[in-house]
């Protein structure tokens, strides 16, 4: 093409006659020549460089006519590798990926296990087994490393029982979970769900092969009966999933908290560590009923601030029939009755120092719940939810 286009401008050959100035008439011959040649390269760079010009228009007429034809097709292709960069735009530089180290994944794995095992319970557990167990000492020589560890082997099976219905009620619940908990582990996908039936499997054959190990029977009784309602609480199949019932949810979570915990760690201390009768005592039964009331409550409580998910995927609970407020403050009613009664029975008590501690103890309780209580803001889930965990910080 260039040769065509150069052929198609005369060039100045070197037999063209410069007119010349009467300036340069004085010029000898060979000054003449040399002043000649020297025009003669000038107008012939000058010729390229037109030649090159018209060369780079036709490149540019020809390329913007390919645009305007296949602009569509250049517009979809830049929107697809923009929406392709992560919704970032095509100027701006991608993040770099951050490629975390052995111990920062580890910390996360055990940071999603913090939360995967509901610590809340796991701590309201543990307190309830201490408490209850300290109501079998009868002198101060009880207090000693027999105690100690039966306490410990109470501990130990009955954690790793939990973590398995908490874990058990997260795999039926994940769909719930995303609207309710979003931060758990299988609702956000930080746990997938093999890794969830994993752990509450390990859990669960752990929690029995321990209380096999220990050798008593109120433990081991306290392990399945705990195993058998938990199961039919959470797990999704025909007769079972007990929680879509407000009753039925209510009377497994009694059951559990203040009758086996109760009762069966009692009898683990009375007779397995102590070797002593197997005889229900006052205090056995007081603490009995008074946690039978934190049952309901705990039981009502749960599902205030999961009021929109329960709805959503049909849970009838309590909360969703009655509604958010009259279940707040029945739960509030039920916690200062217990309080009320455990003063009654404390000041009836012939000990002087337990009088006044029981009587105390309980009338401040009652007072910091009340003043808590009026200060929640029921339109706040999140208020509702720091409240829920002082319950279980106070009545544990």
């Amino acid at each position: 093409m260039e040769s065509l286009l150069v052929g198609s401008f005369p060039k100045p050959s070197s037999a063209l006659s410069f007119p010349v100035a009467p300036e340069l008439s004085s010029l000898t011959n060979g000054s003449y020549v040399a002043l000649r040649d020297s025009r003669c390269r000038a107008w012939n760079i000058l010729d390229r460089k037109c030649v090159v010009r018209f060369q780079q228009h036709l490149f540019m007429c020809h390329v913007g006519s390919f645009n305007k034809k296949y602009a569509p097709c250049q517009r979809s292709r830049t929107k697809y590798l923009t929406n392709a960069a992560s919704e970032q735009p095509l100027g701006s530089e991608p993040e770099p990926y951050h490629l975390k180290s052995p111990s920062e994944t580890v910390q996360d794995a055990l940071h999603a296990f913090y939360r995967f095992s509901r610590p809340h319970t796991v701590i309201g557990t543990a307190l309830s087994i201490i408490s209850v167990s300290l109501l079998a000492v009868e002198k101060l020589s009880d207090f000693s490393p027999l105690l100690f560890s039966g306490v410990l082997e109470a501990i130990v099976p009955a954690l790793l029982m939990n973590i398995y219905i908490v874990g058990l009620n997260q795999l039926s619940d994940i769909e719930i979970d995303k609207v309710n908990k979003p931060y758990l582990p299988l609702a956000s996908g930080e746990f997938t769900i093999t890794t969830g039936v994993f752990i509450v499997s390990a859990f669960l054959l752990m929690s029995f092969l321990v209380g096999w190990i220990v050798g008593s029977w109120p433990l081991f009784w306290a392990l399945s009966v705990s195993f058998l309602l938990g199961t039919a609480y959470s797990i999704n199949i025909p007769l079972l999933r007990w929680k879509r019932f407000a009753l039925v949810a209510a009377m497994c979570i009694l059951a559990v908290r203040a009758i086996v915990v109760q009762i069966a760690f009692y009898l683990h201390v009375q007779t397995y560590v102590f070797g002593r009768p197997a005889i229900l005592s006052k205090p056995v039964l007081f603490a009995t009923g008074f946690m039978s009331f934190f049952s309901v409550v705990i039981a009502l409580f749960k599902d205030i601030p999961d009021i929109v998910g329960d709805k959503i995927y049909g849970i009838k609970s309590f909360t969703v029939r009655l509604g958010q407020e009259r279940v707040f403050w029945i739960c509030i009613s039920l916690l200062q009755m217990a309080y009320a009664v455990a003063v009654l029975v404390g000041a009836s008590s012939s000990c002087i120092w337990s009088k006044y501690i029981t009587v105390l103890g309980h009338m401040m309780l009652a007072s910091l719940l009340w003043s808590r209580a009026i200060s929640v803001d029921l339109g706040s889930k999140s208020s509702i939810t720091s409240f829920y965990m002082f319950i279980w910080k106070v009545m544990s």
